[in-house]
């Protein structure tokens, strides 16, 4: 219990910024090459930039590379239709969110936690629900190597919560080795007729 506390409290917050800057030094050139990409294939903006809730709520701009097109008349209104080819290899490899690593820098995020929602969303929680800002959200969780996307949104808070009771070192080592086989196998990206999930609508 007192190796929880300790992880808890600040070994977490060392392990994000030690791994957080070494992953946006070594891939420095992937992130360049993708902007590059993105600038080519749809223009400006290259990164998508939106307010979630954080930490106990507290909003934050968290960052990510542009998938879809920006709405314009003629173009479908609905996210499916305007992610691009680009915009859904990046998706189905996670390489869209790689800028999250400086999200995690700056303490708004780490790199495991529940992923970070909408904030219109934070007045349809239940109580158990809202424990998943009991810590930083994360660009990677136990709800994304359970089934990322395709879970329903109970089982995902469920996750979410479990998460938050047994956070570990070995928990968090483990998530970020799964995750490298969720993101190579291309698992669990979206449910059928949505770029991501179905809205949440509440209990």
């Amino acid at each position: 219990m007192a190796g929880r506390s300790w992880y808890r409290r600040w070994g977490k917050r060392l392990l994000d910024l030690v791994l957080a800057t070494t992953g946006l030094a070594v891939l420095a050139p992937v992130l360049l090459l993708l902007a590059l990409v993105i600038l080519v294939t749809m223009g400006r903006p290259v990164f998508f930039r939106q307010v979630r809730p954080g930490w106990h709520g507290r909003p934050f701009t968290l960052v990510k590379f542009r998938t879809m097109r920006v709405g314009a008349p003629g173009l479908p209104a609905d996210d499916a239709g305007r992610l691009t080819g680009v915009g859904r290899f990046l998706r189905s490899t996670s390489l869209d969110e790689l800028p999250e690593l400086w999200n995690v820098i700056r303490g708004e995020m780490s790199l495991v936690g529940p992923r970070p929602l909408l904030m219109e969303y934070l007045g349809l929680y239940s109580p158990g629900q809202a424990r998943r800002m009991e810590v930083r959200p994360g660009i990677t969780g136990w709800a994304q190597v359970r089934g990322r996307n395709a879970l329903s949104w109970p089982d995902r808070f469920a996750l979410d919560t479990w998460y938050v009771d047994h956070l570990s070192p070995r928990v968090d080592l483990g998530i970020l080795v799964r995750t490298v086989w969720q993101v190579v196998g291309r698992r669990g990206i979206s449910q059928p007729g949505h770029a991501t999930m179905e809205p949440f609508r509440g209990n």
